[in-house]
């Protein structure tokens, strides 16, 4: 079942507005239960963490820019 584009978009905000924040600290608090790595380490984890969550969550974000489609 595919997301009309205006559920796509609020659940966009939602997103960027309450998820990446709560992963951005649990992202912090994963690499803060290790021993402190290389400042490069440090950055490609988190590179790597960066681009991970928004793999799964790309159809949401697929076209959220372009007008309404169904307008």
């Amino acid at each position: 079942m595919a997301l009309r584009y205006k559920t796509r978009k609020r659940l966009a905000l939602l997103i960027l507005i309450v998820g990446l924040p709560l992963y951005i600290m649990a992202a912090v608090s994963l690499v803060a239960l290790f021993e402190r790595p290389s400042i490069l380490l440090e950055l490609a984890i988190y590179v790597g963490l960066g681009v991970i969550w928004a793999i799964p969550l790309k159809f949401i974000f697929k076209g959220i820019g372009q007008p309404d489609p169904d307008a």
